[in-house]
């Protein structure tokens, strides 16, 4: 079966479709019967994309279109099956309501007997750029007429970009921006942008490897993944920023879970896929980025991939902690990136993007397909797919270079605060709530929520606020006391000598409006007793009049907290579960500013 994408503009009315069940395989699909007033064809499919517009009434029987793209296949028998791809509705059938002239069936040259063009002369599944002949379809009036106005002539795929690359390699080139599920036979030319390490899964339907990368060309870019034995076949062979052919791999519609790239499909490798390096000069992109600047992240949903510059403000230690999921222990280090806009991001790498980071000399760090969360404000995280350059040679690297050696590097940084939101200047966060609104505005009922306010601690709960915790980095499970002098972790499945202190404070806290019980975990619990927990467990053990006073002191002092509140379900009993993401002593000049600003919005008529 050949296949032809075309891509121009022609007037089109659609008198019908019919429903094709799937029949619990795939998505339905609708044929069309499309007519130019001259003649008709009923062999025209939607692609799945198009749907929609069945569904929801917009593309009803005797519409007017404006058919933007298609792909023409041709069957053995000489048949040929429009797909349509891209249209536009150009007049309801609720307002044309029949049918236009006395179309009759279009036959192509195969069906009816009259002589074809020699096959060999016209290649299959290539992306062309051609105009219909004007008796294949009516001629829109140039103003006022039934058709309203002229289509804009849209841009096609430029012919330009279908190349033919030297002797001994594929002999046409598509441009990645052409790519679509319904093409059978394409080969495109590409510069590897991005490759991951390889990764394994275990579930239960089995287990095995993959490993991921971006192409670029001059059109666009898009994902590829392979798995288990394909692994084994391209890893070691794709190199980064390599130029090669690629063809027959999978086509399917993109996850953007896993990919930023703006591409609607991503590829897959299979048995069939053929790489082949590319030996003549090409002169193809290295990386393209879509920066989004740091204080702007605030903006954009959390859990989506990013590309992100800024300058390495400062760099934290290696530390190990352990896997969810698989149990195991991995690296991880923090790194804080700044910019113009005065506001820090804590960017979190793993592994071996960990162990080998340098960030000596405050370097310009740019990273593509990092993954943005919203976990105690706005953060990134490194993925196996992310790409990382120090120092890149594009503008946006040379301009913050030039400003943090200017002023920069003597400025000070605001952080996200816990709703997402930052404070330039260092000032407080803005999401200011009362316990009372809290209450009132019944926060956190459906999903998490991060509130800033100003409260007194006016009662701490001393009793089973500790536990002896294991001792090992990054695993802080309960540990049982063997009574032989050594303490077993379950999580771990070992027995150690000794144990460290973990922990968990509930308190009282109350502002003007109302109080409400909070949850204290090990970093804020230090901030409120002014002591590790080390330390406190200790005093417990060894000095419990000196432990009560501790608790003593600590009641009674206010401080501005950043709380999470969220419904949440124990017993078959709901309520509300408050915890303190940050604890800081209250500046006065800061939080008097506040006070006034408030003052002057309840003043304002």
């Amino acid at each position: 079966m050949d296949a032809i994408i075309v891509t121009f503009c022609c007037v089109l009315l659609c008198q019908g479709q019919k429903k094709i069940a799937a029949n619990g395989q795939g998505v339905d699909r609708y044929r069309v019967l499309l007519s130019d007033g001259k003649f008709s064809h009923s062999s025209a499919l939607l692609a799945t994309q198009l749907n929609g517009k069945v569904t929801s009434g917009e593309l009803e029987a005797f519409t007017i279109i404006r058919l933007n793209k298609f792909m023409c296949n041709t069957l053995p028998n000489g048949k040929q099956v429009l797909i349509l791809l891209d249209l536009d509705v150009i007049a309801p059938g609720s307002e044309v309501a029949n049918r236009i002239g006395n179309p009759q069936p279009y036959k192509s040259p195969d069906q009816s007997g009259q002589p074809t063009q020699n096959r060999a002369e016209a290649p299959s599944n290539e992306t062309v750029t051609r105009q219909p002949p004007n008796n294949n379809r009516p001629e829109a009036p140039k103003s006022n007429g039934f058709y309203g106005a002229q289509p804009a002539v849209r841009k096609p795929y430029s012919a330009q970009k279908v190349s033919k690359p030297a002797e001994g390699t594929p002999s046409k080139v598509h441009p990645i921006d052409s790519l679509t599920p319904y093409q059978n036979r394409w080969t495109i030319r590409a510069r590897v942008t991005s490759k991951s390490n390889i990764r394994t899964w275990s579930n239960s339907r089995g287990e095995g490897k993959l490993f991921s990368m971006n192409f670029l060309d001059d059109s666009g870019e898009i994902r590829a993944t392979a798995f288990k034995s394909e692994v084994d076949k391209f890893y070691d062979f794709i190199q980064l920023n390599k130029v090669y052919y690629i063809s027959k791999a999978t086509l399917k519609t993109a996850d953007k879970r896993y990919s930023s790239l703006a591409n609607d499909y991503e590829m897959t490798f299979n048995s069939d896929t053929q790489v082949i390096p590319c030996e003549e000069e090409v002169d193809l992109p290295t990386i393209k980025y879509n920066f989004i600047p740091i204080g702007k992240l605030s903006e954009t949903a959390a859990n989506n991939t990013v590309d992100v510059i800024g300058v390495v403000r400062s760099v934290g230690d290696i530390t190990k902690v352990i896997a969810k999921q698989s149990q195991k222990e991995i690296t991880k280090r923090e790194v804080f990136l700044v910019d113009e806009g005065q506001v820090q991001v804590r960017l979190t790498l793993w592994s071996s993007d960990a162990e080998n980071f340098d960030g000596s000399g405050n370097p310009v760090l740019a990273i593509k397909g990092c993954r943005l969360s919203d976990w105690g404000g706005r953060s990134l995280s490194s993925l196996s797919q992310s790409q990382m350059i120090m120092n890149p040679d594009v503008p946006e690297a040379h301009k913050l270079r030039g400003w943090y050696d200017d002023i920069g590097h003597t400025m000070d940084y605001s952080e996200f605060q816990s709703d997402g939101s930052s404070g330039a200047g260092g000032g407080y966060a803005t999401n200011w709530k009362t316990f009372d609104d809290v209450k009132k505005q019944n926060i956190g009922q459906d999903k998490p929520e991060y509130f800033t306010t100003k409260a007194t601690i006016v009662f701490l709960k001393k009793e089973n606020c500790m536990y002896m915790a294991c001792p090992a980095e990054g695993c802080n499970k309960k540990v049982v006391d063997l009574a032989n002098g050594l303490y077993r972790c379950e999580k771990c499945s070992k027995e150690y000598p000794n144990y460290k202190w973990r922990m968990i404070l509930t308190a009282n806290l109350a502002d003007f409006s109302e109080n409400q019980w909070v949850t204290f975990f090990q970093e804020t619990a230090e901030v409120v007793l002014g002591r590790s927990a080390d330390e406190i467990g200790q005093m417990r053990e060894s000095d419990e009049a000196q432990f009560e006073q501790l608790f003593q002191e600590a009641s009674f002092k206010s401080y501005i907290f950043k709380l999470r509140a969220k419904m949440e379900t124990y017993n078959d009993e709901t309520r509300l579960k408050t915890v303190c993401v940050q604890a800081s002593p209250v500046n006065f000049h800061e939080y008097s500013k506040k006070i006034i600003e408030d003052i002057e919005k309840l003043l304002v008529v």
